[in-house]
């Protein structure tokens, strides 16, 4: 009655629907990729970055800086809480800042101290290695920008200050600092998190080996303050990148960004880092892998006291994540509060 062709046909007509309708979760939905010209950009950054990292201190002594690295794909809608924070006659020479915005995202340039803090950008989107390659392009920036960018503090734009310039100053270049002594870096590194294998085996279950085997893969906060030494060995490193830059099979455990820095440097100098973070995230009632976002209605002098209280040596410097609205709260604290350490 009917010949097969025309059957076979109108049956793939019939099933269309259905394709669209399990398609995305039969295939595995794709991350942004980095392209190769933005891949060759990058290793050309790098190895200016690290052809120009030999000392050019000299003789005079010069106080060592603080890299303030901020990725945003936002507004840095904190911008005022931060100015009160680098502003003082005595801070102008100690830090440097600047800002890696997703060029896709259409922010508000902010005025004062980030004016003209841009850096060369690429897209970025969370889960990807597009922040990994983020992080590297600012510090390949801030390392290439000024030899006496000592410490380099990766914030996002939901973080605030937790205390004054000074304080954190003064804590990462104590009184009897020396620029010839190494100071640790401080980033957190966890290798008894119970997700872990599961993170290790999204790209695949034998994909990153043999150059990462799992007794070696580690977990932390994205959000770090490295010293210039490990800045360095970030930018080098080829042999991690090749690996942690391949797309995920199993998005919902993919979270390159936690992984590539803590597994790097506790591979390469594991005794150089705190092992702990000095960004407090609060990961109570959190929701799709977001923490916990702090409401107008929770700040108060009360909530930074607690968030400064640390397990480790150090106080925490940062908190995350605050919605945009808390400004004003923060704004109103910030001289009788935040900065008064």
């Amino acid at each position: 009655m009917f010949n097969t062709p025309f059957v076979l046909s109108f049956a793939l007509l019939l099933s269309l629907p259905l394709l669209f309708l399990f398609a995305p979760r039969i295939l595995p939905p794709k991350h942004l990729q980095i392209s190769l010209p933005d891949e060759l950009d990058d290793l050309a950054l790098f190895r200016r970055a690290t052809l120009s990292s030999v000392s050019r201190l000299g003789t005079t002594n010069p106080k060592p800086r603080i890299a303030f690295l901020f990725l945003t794909n936002t507004d840095l809608h904190f911008a005022p809480l931060w100015q009160l924070f680098f502003q003082g006659k005595n801070n102008n020479n100690l830090y440097n800042i600047y800002i890696h915005a997703d060029p896709s995202a259409k922010l508000t340039p902010p005025r004062g101290v980030f004016e003209g803090r841009f850096i060369s950008a690429k897209k970025t989107e969370r889960s990807s290695p597009t922040l990994i390659s983020a992080a590297r392009r600012l510090l390949a920036t801030a390392i290439l920008d000024d030899p006496l960018n000592s410490y380099f503090a990766l914030i996002s734009q939901n973080c605030v200050p937790l205390h004054s310039f000074h304080f954190v100053y003064k804590t990462l270049f104590p009184p009897l600092y020396s620029t010839g002594f190494s100071r640790p870096s401080f980033i957190e590194i966890l290798a008894d998190e119970p997700q872990l294998w599961d993170r290790y085996t999204a790209r695949g279950k034998h994909v990153m080996l043999p150059e990462i085997p799992f007794e070696q893969f580690r977990v932390g906060s994205q959000f770090f303050i490295l010293n210039r030494p490990h800045a360095l060995t970030v930018i080098k490193d080829m042999k991690l990148w090749r690996k942690f830059r391949l797309p995920c099979l199993n998005i919902d455990s993919c979270y390159p960004e936690e992984h590539y820095f803590p597994t790097l440097l506790s591979m390469e100098d594991p005794d150089g880092c705190s092992h702990f973070t000095l960004t407090r995230v609060n990961w109570t009632d959190s929701t799709g892998g977001h923490p916990r976002t702090y409401q107008p209605s929770e700040v108060s002098p009360k909530l930074i006291r607690e968030l400064r209280q640390s397990n480790s040596t150090h106080s925490f410097f940062f908190a995350r994540k605050f919605s945009p609205d808390c400004l004003k709260p923060l704004m109103d604290i910030a001289g009788k509060v935040i900065f008064r350490d």
